[in-house]
Parts: C-alpha cells; sequence; structure tokens
C-alpha cells in the first residue's frame, strides 16, 4: 500500500470522525430545542388550566348564588295549592265514590288534550284504588273543551253524555281516552263515527246514542261546564279541585304525579277530623 492510499484513507476516518461530531451536535441543539419548548407548552398550559380553574370556580360561586335567589323566591307546592276560595259546583256531572264522601275531587277536562289522557291512564286508577273505592273520595268529572286547538273536543263531550245516558259513562270516558289516538286527528264527521263505533262496543242501544249524538242534545251542558270552569280561572286542562265547603278547595293543574294528588288529599282529609 503505496503513501497516497494511506492518506487517502485517513481523510476518510477523519472526515467521518468530523461527520459523526456534527450531527451528534445537531441531535444535540435539537433535543434542546424540544426539551425547551415542552417547558413552554407545560408551562402555557399551567397558567390556562390554572386560570380555567378559578374561572369554574367564580362560575360555580355565581351560580349557587342565583338558586339560591330562585329557591328563596319561589313558592312552595303547598304555597301553589291554596284553597280557593270560589266554591266549586258538581252541577249534575257523572260521580264515580261514595256520595256520602267528605272530599270531593272535581277534574276539568278535554277529552282530545294529551295530558288529560296521560292523567287518565296513569294516574287516576291509582286514585280509584286508593281513595274512591275505600270510600274516602268522590270523584266527578266536567269538560272544558279547548276547541280552538281540540275540534273534536266537543264531539266527544257529548258523546260521553249520550253514554251517561245508559248508565255506561266512565266505561265510555276511558274508550276515549284509551283510543284518543285513533279519534283525535281525524276529521269531526271521521271522530264521530268513531264514537259511535265505540257505543257499539260497550253495548249502548245503538240508535239512542245515534239520535243522541246526533241531535247535538248535550252541547247546552257541556257549554255550562266551561263557562263554570272559565269562571274558577280555568285556563288549561287538566285541573283539578279537592275539596269540599268547609275546607275550601284546592287547586292543582296538570297531569301531576300520584305523589301530588295523594299528599292534597290527605291533607284534606286530616283538615276534616
Amino acid at each position: 500500500m503505496d503513501s497516497d492510499e494511506i492518506d487517502s484513507k485517513q481523510t476518510q476516518v477523519n472526515a467521518g470522525k468530523i461527520s459523526i461530531k456534527k450531527s451528534l451536535l445537531i441531535s444535540l441543539l435539537v433535543l434542546l430545542i424540544l426539551v425547551s419548548l415542552v417547558a413552554v407548552i407545560f408551562a402555557n398550559s399551567y397558567m390556562t388550566l390554572k386560570s380555567e380553574q378559578v374561572t369554574k370556580s367564580e362560575l360555580k360561586e355565581i351560580i349557587t348564588k342565583l338558586e339560591s335567589k330562585i329557591s328563596e323566591n319561589q313558592p312552595s307546592e303547598q304555597q301553589i295549592m291554596q284553597p280557593e276560595p270560589v266554591i266549586v259546583s258538581l252541577d249534575n256531572d257523572p260521580i264515580i265514590g261514595n256520595s256520602d264522601a267528605s272530599i270531593t275531587i272535581v277534574e276539568f277536562s278535554d277529552f282530545q288534550c294529551p295530558f288529560c289522557a296521560r292523567f287518565q291512564i296513569e294516574t287516576f286508577p291509582l286514585i280509584l284504588e286508593q281513595y274512591v273505592d275505600t270510600g274516602k273520595v268522590k270523584f266527578t268529572y266536567r269538560d272544558f273543551p279547548i276547541q280552538q286547538s281540540h275540534p273534536n273536543a266537543i264531539p266527544a263531550a257529548v258523546a260521553s253524555e249520550c253514554a251517561h245516558e245508559q248508565n255506561k259513562y266512565w266505561e265510555y270516558q276511558n274508550e276515549l281516552f284509551e283510543k284518543q289516538q285513533i279519534w283525535s286527528n281525524v276529521e269531526v264527521a271521521s271522530a264521530i263515527i268513531n264514537f259511535k263505533e265505540f257505543a257499539t262496543r260497550l253495548n249502548l242501544n245503538q240508535e239512542q246514542f245515534d239520535s243522541c249524538l246526533n241531535s247535538g242534545k248535550y252541547i247546552e251542558e257541556v257549554m255550562m261546564d266551561l263557562n263554570d270552569g272559565k269562571n274558577y280561572g280555568i285556563t288549561g286542562t287538566p285541573t283539578f279541585f279537592i275539596g269540599n265547603e268547609n275546607t275550601g278547595f284546592v287547586k292543582i293543574t296538570g297531569a301531576r304525579p300520584f305523589e301530588s294528588f295523594k299528599n292534597t288529599i290527605d291533607s284534606q282529609i286530616n283538615a276534616e277530623k
């Protein structure tokens, strides 16, 4: 091996050493930059997180104060359901239960109202079981058809009165509410056909029922209920009055759960003792 070859190899080795040193230096610089960036990002994240924590804490304190003020000014259920100054008439509408029961529940309702149907299906059976069937309470239903939004409500109310004429009011009422979706969203003429079919299903005297419904015999009766309800300050259905002439009547609006009725009925019964 001559001297030129030796010099050439030595040069390559030195170049490799320089190359290694340069790449190592670059790697160290990149690592240093990355470390610095991570430190900056972490510092910023920490400050942001700390700022967010303070904001959330302050916000929580504000919400707590607002809820406290709302709670202080919100009337309790007992305040909402104070005895009404009016004496609620039972008129000559259907009554179920012991006629001598000291407490009466008067419902003003609309057969086409979905909330009224919910009360009838979910809550009414429990009231019947625990209070009406045990003789503690009597229950009466009065009509409050909201004709503007429920065009089939008055014909339905008249049909129920025609069923009452044959002593099948409560059975027919139940039929109307359970099958509300069938007749609620059809034309009045179609709804009347449905009402007659319900009478057939309940084995009513069809000729008598049809004649009663076709003549609109009980429209005046339904309108009397509606006018009485307006005089009692009713603006929506269902609305209930619970009590008697001695204790006064407690007004409950809406299809509330059974517990709301239970509390009010029990307090009225206890007031009688």
